[in-house]
């Protein structure tokens, strides 16, 4: 968990995965899955971060990240989110 919360105590990262998040519930299937070039529009910083951002939520197993094409899918895994839920539930 220390390793999650420290990937999301950066504001440009927690700004991506909540961008993620948005329409998902906890216990449900959240299929949604956002291009790297939309969430770029998204936080507007380089190329260059924006991939390490990603990278480092990807290595706190928070996203999950897939070459489609030409083009490379993120989106959260939902585990995460119930495992999430679970910890702030008293």
């Amino acid at each position: 968990m220390a390793l999650q919360f420290k990937a999301l105590s950066n504001p440009v990262r927690l700004r991506l995965f909540e961008e993620l998040t948005r329409c998902c519930e906890v216990g449900s299937l959240c299929d949604i899955q956002r291009c790297v070039g939309d969430l770029a529009q998204i936080v507007d910083i380089a190329p260059s971060t924006l991939s390490h951002h990603l990278k480092t939520l990807q290595q706190a197993g928070l996203i999950e990240m897939q070459r489609n094409g030409k083009n490379i899918m993120c989106s959260v895994k939902v585990s995460v989110l119930n495992h999430l839920s679970d910890y702030f539930k008293p």
